[in-house]
């Protein structure tokens, strides 16, 4: 019986440094969001009557998007480590896909609540909204760059790094995260 000689997995994936920047960011988004907690109970009526010109319905469709995105990452994530490029490939396109329409439907709800006369400078909950959202579609941007990277070297079998798939799922996978933290602060939190 020939014996199998596997590479041992490494405990975490990805590289050590993104999950360095993945604390830093979370780090940061949780002061956000406490400074974002600490004022909302400084005005509770004020914060809720704009709370509720947000779409709940909006929010809910987004953060399924999200999360769907964060399943085909990870179905990329594994189908590269299984040599299964080509599949790999269809779920980053899969990946960036999700991430457009989050982006779309996101871009969409700035516009109308603008229109609807909640800008930016309306009261404070707009202004929290507008910069807590426009820091994650920013991650969103960044990821964006992460993900053709990794269709870029899925792509080529003499450019394929199972490593950097990780660490640009791992980022992803933050990015997400982060989202389901503001949506469930600016949508859900009552």
């Amino acid at each position: 019986m020939a014996e199998q000689t596997e590479k041992p997995a490494k405990f975490i994936p990805g590289q050590p440094d993104m999950w360095a920047f993945v604390l830093f960011e979370t780090l940061i988004f949780t002061s956000y969001l406490a400074v974002y907690l600490f004022n909302r109970t400084q005005h509770p009526d004020d914060f809720l009557r704009s709370q509720a010109h947000l779409s709940l319905a909006t929010g809910v469709f987004n953060t399924i998007i999200l999360l769907l995105s964060s399943w085909s990452v990870a179905r990329c994530v594994q189908a590269a480590r299984d040599g299964a490029y080509r599949t790999a490939l269809r779920d980053a396109y899969l990946t960036v896909l999700f991430g457009v329409i989050f982006l779309g439907v996101k871009v969409f709800e700035w516009v109308e609540l603008t229109h609807l006369g909640f800008g930016f400078s309306y009261d404070e909950f707009f202004s929290y909204y507008y910069f807590l959202t426009a820091i994650h579609a920013l991650h969103l941007l960044i990821g964006f760059v992460a993900m053709g990277v990794i269709i870029y070297q899925l792509r080529g079998p003499a450019r394929r790094s199972q490593e950097f798939v990780e660490t640009a799922a791992t980022y992803w996978h933050t990015v997400d995260f982060l989202w389901v933290i503001i949506f469930s602060l600016l949508y859900i939190v009552r």
